[in-house]
């Protein structure tokens, strides 16, 4: 009984405890827990090739830390005051747990176009993103701290006292700083030449850098006219010939990789109805990006990835905004989280989950909601009709949940969004099981279109947005800065089917579109091969980026 009141006084005691610290010293600790506890992914990288028993390995390692600390530490410096040091400091920690979790677990990188994806995600996505797998995570590397710095009191000083003491932290701070880096600066130098996107690696500085980057850039963009793209757009004199008007179906798919697509010989078959219809299955595509908010407004722009200038691409219209200006009608129907800017002012239709119960769950739709009244737009298009499918496809973590009961074949599957709990077996089977959907849906897709053979000259066009990593090199789901990317995250499937009324029309030569199906090829063509197809005049046209340019009349 004894010892369970002294354990009970002594405990008492610990808890009345609350010490009182200096903003430069709460500033201190703040960053030495960043360094150390939210930058493994960052060392990792640093210090990969290095021998652990070289004396220059330990000191480069140690000037890491120290530059890490210290780049932190001088930021807090600029912006803490005692009025509001804790709710920011605490917002702080929040954030960079969530981002260390995502990191470390999915081999993210937290650059401008991450951030921008994280800014736009929707309720329903972001709900698949948060797990209980994550609480231990966040419990340690928020939690904990959250409690230390709320124990803490935090000294009152004059206003000179704190300035004086302010100027001299923010000095030794930026000496150490640039020292840190002066004594292994041929090292780093040559490391951050060879390697830029590593910065997006230091947290927190990563977030927040790019936090920023995105919110001016959208000021800037929101505040500015998007500039009009072929202003002269018109129909070809061929048009008037025609008997019928045309519909065009773009299915743009989400997070389907060429490497386990079965038209392009991957060893299961995951395109079995495709296989049955006669399409055009292009096997080297490459993407304009490795998310949709940077592949989604490039495919559409008419400069692409070969001159990406994003400013420039979020500034300004798309191909959907010349196609309406050269007399079709335009439809976005999105199964997503919208169009990115490239369907703004055009007619939309964002799928309702309420309105479809038997193919929604937790907000959530299959992507046969696509399809679903299409029949009733095409009866009541008046002329020509451009549809954008917006497909959620495979998009992960929860691949699982993409599919029907009807498509689960490939078993065992990984039925969590926790992917590293399941084998790199079950995450592929998983995966494989929603192209087979997505396989069904393009097939369906198809055979709406040859209905309408009787009104309309119909074809279909596919192409996924971006790849995705299942495991390889430990990455996961997608996201990579471009220039280091793997191929899965950047290589995608691409098919096409045109009717015969599509092809005698527009004067198509199948045999020659045949032969470039196995020519490489980019999101870039598509603006151009698109306006091509259907015989759109205007100077923007480029017809070395036309696709079909060489296998129709001039």
């Amino acid at each position: 009984m004894r010892l369970k009141h002294y354990l009970s006084t002594l405990l008492g005691r610990l808890l009345r405890i609350r010490p009182q610290v200096g903003i430069e010293s709460l500033a201190l600790a703040a960053s030495l827990f960043f360094a150390l506890a939210s930058n493994s992914q960052f060392l990792k990288a640093a210090l990969d090739g290095r021998v652990e028993s070289d004396p220059s390995t330990w000191i480069f390692g140690s000037a890491m830390l120290v530059m890490l600390t210290t780049l932190h530490l001088f930021l807090l410096l600029l912006v803490l005051h005692r009025s509001f040091a804790r709710v920011l400091l605490s917002a702080l920690l929040i954030a960079t747990a969530f981002a260390s979790y995502y990191m470390q677990r999915f081999g993210v990188f937290m650059d401008p176009s991450m951030l921008r994806n994280v800014l736009r995600t929707d309720v329903a996505e972001a709900r698949e993103l948060f797990s209980f797998g994550m609480v231990p995570h966040l419990t340690v590397f928020a939690g904990l701290p959250l409690l230390l710095l709320w124990r803490v009191q935090i000294a009152n000083r004059s206003l000179m006292r704190s300035l004086a003491l302010r100027g001299l932290a923010l000095m030794a701070t930026g000496v150490l700083l640039i020292g840190s880096v002066f004594v292994v600066y041929q090292d780093f130098s040559a490391l951050m030449r060879n390697q830029k996107e590593m910065r997006y690696l230091v947290t927190p500085a990563n977030f927040l850098y790019s936090t920023a980057r995105v919110l001016t850039a959208d000021t800037r963009q929101a505040t500015a006219a998007r500039l009009t793209v072929g202003a002269d757009a018109r129909q070809s004199a061929s048009w008037s010939a025609r008997p019928r008007p045309t519909l065009l179906v773009l299915a743009i798919g989400e997070t389907a990789r060429a490497a386990n697509w079965g038209l392009n010989g991957y060893v299961r078959q995951t395109t079995p109805e495709l296989a049955k219809q006669d399409v055009l299955n292009f096997t080297d595509v490459t993407a304009c990006g490795t998310n949709t908010e940077t592949s989604l407004p490039c495919m559409f722009s008419a400069v692409g990835r070969r001159n990406y200038d994003e400013e420039r691409i979020r500034g300004s219209e798309s191909l959907l905004h010349v196609l309406n200006r050269a007399g079709f009608q335009v439809l976005w129907r999105d199964n997503q989280s919208g169009c990115k800017g490239v369907c703004d002012g055009l007619p939309t239709q964002q799928i309702d989950p309420a309105q479809l119960p038997e193919l929604c769950v937790e907000g959530r739709c299959l992507d046969d909601a696509l399809l679903s009244g299409l029949d009733t737009v095409a009866r009541d298009a008046k002329g020509n009709l451009v549809v954008v499918l917006h497909m959620l496809g495979n998009h992960g973590p929860t691949y699982y949940k993409r599919y029907p009961d009807a498509f689960r074949r490939f078993l065992p599957t990984c039925d969590t969004g926790e992917l590293r709990k399941c084998t790199k077996e079950e995450i592929v089977n998983a995966y494989d099981n929603a192209l087979l959907y997505t396989d069904h849906i393009l097939s369906k897709t198809i055979n709406f279109l040859k209905q309408q053979e009787q009104t309309f000259d119909t074809a279909l066009m596919y192409v996924s947005d971006h790849g995705e990593s299942l495991g390889e090199s430990g990455l996961y789901l997608h996201g990579v800065p471009y220039a280091i990317a793997p191929d899965v995250q950047i290589k995608v499937p691409m098919v096409w089917w045109l009717s015969a009324g599509f092809t005698k029309s527009f004067g198509l030569d199948q045999n020659c579109l045949k032969k470039q199906t196995t020519k490489p090829w980019a999101h870039d063509e598509l603006f151009h091969t698109v306006l091509g197809l259907l015989q759109v005049q205007t100077s923007v046209y480029e017809r070395k980026f036309d696709i079909s340019a060489g296998c129709r009349p001039e």
